[in-house]
This record gives C-alpha cells, structure tokens and sequence, in this order.
C-alpha cells in the first residue's frame, strides 16, 4: 500500500465530499462535455461535475481513493470514470477535453511541467484549464498541503507551461480553505483559469 493509499484508508472522506470552492465558483467557465480531474482523490470534484452535467474522468495515483470516489458517485446517483495512474507517465491526449481541473494537485516540478505541457494540446479549441495549487508562502500558514517547497509553484513558474492558452485569471491570494480534515484554515494560493483559443 502506497503512501497515498494509507492516507485514504480510512472511512472519512479527508477532503471531505464538497467541491472545491473556485471551482464552484467558476464552474460556468468549463464548457459541458468531458472533463479531466487530475488528482482527484476521493472524487469530491468529479462527483459534482458529474452532478452539473459535465462528463469527468477523475485520476489518481490512489486506488483507495478511486474507489472512494465511485462509492460517492453511487450515494449521489451519478457516474464518473477512474483512471489509476501516476502523473509521471500519464498521456493526456489531443482535442480531449472541454476541461481540464487541477486542485491541490502538488508533485514534483518535472512531473508538474511535463503534465501542464499537455494541456493546451490535451484541451479542445474553447476548452478550459482552472487550477487552485498552495503556493510556497503556503509553508508559513501550516493549514494544508505538502511539508516541502519542492512540491510548491509560484503563479509564474504553473503559468510557464501554458504556453498558447488564454490566460482568464491568473492571482495569488489569501482565503479560508475548508475541506475535510487535511485543508483548515487560512491558506496562500494561486488561481488560474486559462482558455484554448478558438
């Protein structure tokens, strides 16, 4: 059992079962169709994309999670597909997806580089990126995320790789993030939303 694996094991919901909040607030921004949750956990956010119309796919490195994810789905009456894999080697594909959600998604830069280097192509023309990432200043608050800078991107350097999307919102802030037992609390974060062109 992988250290991922561990962490879910556990009859909790650890980010709980309620989306994340940018994405719900900019939810309206992701054209229907089929959406890519990458990190998804226990599939709070697949679950209520799937809830809005959208059609995700939720992957992740944690089998215990996914499976999680699919007992939530059942409970809430909707379907979500599950891919395990490790982001590492995972292919996003061409003209795939009207969207493209990254919550809290911290590993290391290479593989956060080759993964957001997909995006613009692994998007349809009009689909849409949106990320919410801790950023390193993130470190002083101690209210979630990965104990490490290295698993940390500032607003420029998760920027970089988006190369040929139109950038919508791209912002650092502070804000009060709330989500199960491992998010509590004010946190720094970086936002974007970034468009394919037509």
């Amino acid at each position: 059992m992988n250290e991922w694996d561990k962490r879910y094991d556990c009859e909790d919901y650890v980010y709980g079962v309620e989306p994340n909040d940018f994405l719900r607030a900019h939810l309206k921004e992701i054209p229907k169709g089929e959406v890519l949750c990458l990190a998804d956990g226990e599939g709070r956010n697949s679950v209520f994309l799937a809830e809005q119309g959208y059609q995700p796919t939720a992957v992740d490195y944690s089998a215990v999670a996914l499976d999680k994810a699919r007992r939530l789905a059942a409970t809430r009456g909707v379907e979500i597909e599950t891919i395990r894999a490790d982001l590492a080697d995972f292919e996003l594909g061409r003209d795939a997806w009207t969207g493209i959600v990254s919550i809290f998604c911290h590993v290391p830069e290479s593989i956060r580089q080759r993964v957001y280097r997909q995006v613009p192509e692994a998007l349809v023309p009009g689909g849409v990126f949106l990320l919410e990432a801790y950023t390193p200043e993130q470190l002083a608050y101690g209210t979630g995320g990965p104990p490490t800078a290295e698993l940390l991107a500032d607003l420029d350097s998760l920027l970089q790789p988006l190369e040929g999307l139109d950038i919508v919102l791209a912002r650092t802030l502070e804000r009060e993030v709330i989500e199960g037992q491992l998010h509590t609390g004010l946190a720094h974060v970086a936002q974007i939303i970034a468009r394919r062109p037509h």
